[in-house]
């Protein structure tokens, strides 16, 4: 069955980020899946000849590494897994160039690290070396650079469901499309006979949340609850997510087409400025500034300016052009902005009118706390009760 909102979602879609999970690409024994890595090269190549551009996010690296190195189970100590990642980084690349070269196209790998994400310049540099890659027509094939990223092969916030989001963010892309060995989201443990694959998703609330099932174990870190979070950020950029199994028979095609298979998340109506989407999902936060009702209606509502009478609280040390998060007395994050004053400064003048900022500091650099032109909402007010959230299989 074709979902013609879907078909139209896609049919505009001119680039396409598609992160391809461990459990895809490797066998039950820990081998790479030369076949299915042929066989994802060659959709990708059908999409490209539509006058698309796709770039990969590809785990697998470790995966190929214990194949290669003959072992049967993931390696703790952290030198060993980081070895293991180098040894079969090699592997996955190489399949990749010869899967993609036998149709002419060229690949190119990128290692990343989460301060590559982090730092303004070093994002804006990536940014910029991914452009000129698309415009010379190659494929970026894009990994947590797991030899020297600690964070990423010990936590689970680490995974590659999030680069791949940060990357959709970076380039501002049409689509994130998230493949591992699931069929989508279900309503309840897909391993029940009863459950049902959600076809579209609207809004991301507690409701859909309240759906993840997750299972640990083998080679692979992450999850339904992973690739949720990552359709989440990318909505509120503005992107539209999908998530199915990577394992489906020409899964990308069926995608673009518009075929009812695995969950498709809508994005907000428009895309979040480039600015602003590294501020409110890639940059690093310093702290944060807790805020009353009447500030965060202000700022929710209308777009306004953060001024020192709405601050409630001050949390953690940061300086001038610091990111901070706002939150609300209940606790809930809801944005992100550059500030304009020092933590130690902004507990000195909050809760404080404007015009006594001079009075309290001895000089008045700016009347906001934190200007709306660098201030961004990262999580939205939920949807209406007559708006479903979501629609199951039909």
């Amino acid at each position: 069955m074709i979902d013609r909102q879907r078909q139209e979602a896609l049919r505009s879609a001119q680039l396409v980020v598609v992160k391809i999970g461990s459990r895809v690409l490797t066998t039950e024994e820990g081998l790479l899946n030369v076949e299915r890595v042929e066989k994802i090269g060659q959709q990708c190549h059908e999409i490209l000849k539509s006058g698309k551009k796709i770039v990969v996010v590809s785990s697998g690296a470790v995966g190929a590494g214990m194949g290669r190195l003959g072992l049967t189970s993931r390696p703790s100590a952290l030198p060993d897994l980081q070895a293991v990642a180098a040894v079969g980084q090699s592997c996955l690349t190489e399949a990749y160039e010869r899967s993609l070269g036998s149709f002419g196209r060229h690949v190119a790998q990128l290692l990343l690290v989460a301060d590559d994400i982090h730092d303004r310049g070093r994002y804006l540099n990536i940014r910029n070396t991914l452009r000129s890659l698309l415009k010379y027509g190659a494929i970026p094939i894009i990994n947590e650079n797991d030899s020297v990223s600690t964070t990423e092969l010990q936590t689970t916030f680490g995974d590659n469901d999030h680069l791949a989001a940060l990357v959709a963010t970076l380039l501002g892309a049409d689509a994130l499309v998230l493949l591992s060995d699931v069929e989508g989201l279900f309503d309840q443990d897909p391993k029940c006979p009863e459950a049902s694959r959600i076809s579209t998703v609207r809004q991301i609330d507690s409701s859909i949340e309240a759906m993840v099932h997750d299972c640990s174990g083998g080679i692979s870190k992450g999850g339904m609850a992973s690739k949720l979070k990552a359709a989440k950020t990318v909505n509120e950029v503005g992107i539209h997510c999908f998530i199915g199994s990577g394992r489906q028979e020409s899964i990308l095609e069926q995608l673009v087409q518009g075929h009812d298979v695995g969950t498709f998340f809508l994005g907000r109506n428009d895309l979040v400025p480039a600015k602003k989407r590294w501020l409110g999902w890639s940059a690093s936060v310093s702290g944060k500034i807790v805020v009353d009702n009447g500030a965060r209606q202000a700022i929710l509502e209308r777009g306004s300016s953060l001024l020192p009478a709405g601050v409630l609280a001050v949390s953690g040390k940061f300086v001038v052009g610091d990111v901070v998060t706002l939150e609300a007395s209940d606790g809930s994050c809801f944005a992100r902005g550059l500030v304009n004053y020092s933590s130690i400064d902004l507990e000195r003048i909050r809760g404080l009118k404007t015009d006594r900022i001079l009075e309290i500091l001895g000089v008045c650099a700016y009347d906001e706390v934190i200007h709306r032109d660098d201030l961004v909402v990262i999580c939205r007010e939920e949807l209406t009760s007559q708006n479903q959230p979501f629609t199951q299989e039909s």
